[in-house]
């Protein structure tokens, strides 16, 4: 698959706080990227890097197809923080000032502010706006000049779920017209929901990357219940069968390649354990983020 950028053993240090170690990644082109990982993990020093914020201290990153990293720049959008908007002028005057500060013209003003679906609102200022439309038209002015890649620092960040969604249905509006993003977050649900393809960083370090389907990797996890369950917890320690397991009000387990549930139900019956739940799973996100990063 073609790729949009390149990132190789890319390093970065505040002092003595190591904020990237190495971390080398691939975007595909067309594709909805996730950078996942808890404060502190150098999610937003990753972007600060490739959109020529900050400097790494070694390592590359190339943008495909462009001569040059200033090039590259005219066509990728990005929003790192909420511009500074007027409340007291419209929606459509704000993007008028962004536009003259990134030396764009006003011509695809209305095609931005129909993409966010703010267009019946252009002339309402934007103190009347809700924080998901206040966020919209961040994005709507990082569109400005109609790039091919829109780089977002946590979009959905401070907003509530009716906002949220509008932002995720946004996204996925956006990459349907062919504009490749890269999100950095730590809303696990909500990228899970829009990305195709993801990076999880843990202090500074890469812990895996790829197609949310392949680090998912269809690991569906089981939920079983005993009446013993400290006992079911012991005896599943030793079973060759089990990849991971976690004790919450009931036990999930992951299972190794080449064994199923019915493997698991004959297993604790023969070591006297009977089953009184047992129920598979849909493994999600917020499950592999937690088991890799702990």
């Amino acid at each position: 698959m073609e790729s949009v950028l390149q990132i190789n053993e890319i390093k970065k240090s505040y002092g003595a706080v190591q904020a990237l170690k190495g971390v080398t990644i691939t975007v595909p082109k067309g594709s909805v990227y996730g950078i996942l990982g808890p404060n502190g993990s150098g999610k937003t020093t990753m972007l600060g890097i490739i959109l020529d914020v900050l400097n790494a201290d070694s390592g590359q990153y190339l943008w495909s197809n462009y001569e040059s990293a200033q090039l590259a720049r005219q066509h990728i959008g990005s929003l790192l923080e909420t511009p500074n908007f007027y409340h007291y002028l419209s929606a459509k005057n704000n993007l008028e000032i962004s536009a003259n500060i990134k030396n764009r013209g006003y011509d695809d003003i209305d095609h931005v502010l129909k993409l966010v679906n703010l267009y019946e609102r252009r002339d309402s200022k934007f103190s009347t706006f809700s924080l998901g439309m206040k966020q919209r038209l961040a994005i709507a002015a990082a569109l400005l000049g109609k790039p091919d890649i829109l780089v977002l620092d946590e979009p959905t960040n401070g907003l509530d779920p009716a906002g949220i969604a509008e932002i995720r249905t946004l996204i996925i509006k956006l990459n349907k017209e062919g504009i490749t993003i890269i999100i950095a977050s730590h809303m696990l649900d909500e990228v899970e929901k829009v990305c195709t393809h993801m990076a999880i960083l843990k202090l500074g370090n890469l812990i895996t990357e790829g197609a949310v389907k392949d680090v998912l990797n269809d690991e569906d996890s089981i939920e079983i219940d005993s009446a013993d369950n400290k006992k079911l917890q012991l005896i599943l320690s030793s079973y060759q069968g089990v990849k991971s397991m976690r004790t919450d009000r009931m036990i999930n387990v992951i299972l190794n390649n080449g064994f199923n549930t019915e493997d698991l139900n004959k297993f604790c019956y023969e070591q006297g354990i009977i089953l009184n739940h047992i129920q598979r799973r849909k493994r999600t996100l917020e499950s592999k983020f937690i088991e890799i990063t702990q």
